[in-house]
């Protein structure tokens, strides 16, 4: 098997993309209100910075949010019909002239992309343990002014439409099956998984919010299936692009920071070990999982039995050579025995 991956310097507002071309939209956006990327929408709308600089919350969240609507109209167009779109988004607190307030990113961008048709699925709630003691801010131990920390963001799910249809007994589509427990960790609707350490200088690091490559790993799995293309109109330093690869499917990227796209190639160089090191624990864990359970069902690829039938004829793939080529990397897979 082989796929191509596709990574572009541009910007997410002109998707250089042909209508209807993705299955899958795997991202996380700039999350407005939030310090670090005030800059960021600054530079694409100058009177952000004035509503900011008056400190105008309210003014500045909603023009923050018309710079990604441009985004979401460019989504609508690029997913095929049936197409799935999973938005990574964290709310904001901050205060401003016009005091200490929330602001719901993740209920801003629901309703703007149901404004476009697109339809809501149940979504994410992504919550990121922590070690840290202090489940407040503001007045300490004494009531009433202090608010809950934000422990935890969305992980948005839409549809394009209608369901997407697969052409019957599609051999990419059952071998794209997850394992029966699986299914049952990840359509959970409450992730509790670390968030990802970067290997990036503190220049980058200010610029980046990069999601561990679990996240859109198992967005790809549960959204996908073999030679279907995902995109990420915010790649970042590149993990929706890495986790295409370890999954095998087609990626596009594309990411306005030139010295973030720079970065992925180091990422990049140590994706045939994750890869086939992610496919090797998910054989284990199910072989062990069998062991316990006892299903009824003969694997078609593999020495042990899975639950369903849909699970019989599922197969694993990993990464066995990174090519480099003039718009990105070309990858070619081999099954995990």
């Amino acid at each position: 098997m082989e796929t191509t991956h596709r990574v572009v310097t541009g910007d997410a507002r002109e998707l250089p993309l042909e209508d209807d071309s993705v299955e899958l939209v795997v991202t996380s956006p700039p999350y407005p209100m939030i310090e670090m990327w005030d800059d960021i929408f600054a530079a694409l709308d100058p009177t952000i910075g004035d509503a900011l600089d008056d400190g105008d919350g309210d003014r500045a969240f909603e023009l923050m949010h018309d710079v990604l609507d441009t985004v979401w109209a460019e989504l609508e167009r690029v997913l095929v019909p049936g197409g799935i779109a999973c938005i990574n988004v964290g709310d904001a607190t901050r205060s401003l002239a016009d005091g200490f307030r929330s602001y719901p990113n993740h209920a801003e961008i629901t309703d703007r992309l149901t404004d476009r048709g697109l339809r809501a699925l149940p979504d994410i709630l992504w919550r990121k343990p922590t070690n840290s003691g202090a489940k407040f801010m503001g007045s300490g131990m004494v009531p009433p002014n202090a608010y809950p920390t934000l422990e935890h963001e969305h992980i948005l799910v839409f549809r394009n439409g209608e369901r997407r249809r697969l052409e019957p007994g599609a051999d990419r589509r059952y071998q794209s099956a997850y394992f029966w427990e699986e299914r049952n960790e990840w359509f959970s609707d409450l992730w509790e998984l670390p968030g990802e350490s970067q290997t990036l200088d503190d220049g980058l690091r200010n610029r980046s919010g990069a999601f561990p490559l679990t996240v859109p790993h198992r967005l790809i799995s549960m959204f996908s299936v073999y030679d279907d293309t995902v995109l990420d109109p915010f790649l970042g330093t590149g993990t929706t692009t890495l986790a295409a690869m370890v999954d095998a499917r087609n990626s596009v990227g594309v990411e306005r920071d030139p010295d973030l796209v720079a970065a992925l190639n180091d990422h990049v160089a140590d994706v045939t070990d994750r890869s086939e090191q992610l496919a090797r624990e998910r054989l284990a864990a199910h072989r062990e999982w069998a062991a316990e359970n006892d299903p009824n069902y003969d694997a078609e690829h593999y020495d042990f039995e899975v639950n369903t039938k849909q699970e019989r004829r599922v197969r694993l793939y990993a990464v066995e050579h990174v090519e480099r080529t003039d718009d990105g990397y070309r990858v070619s897979h081999a099954p995990v025995e």
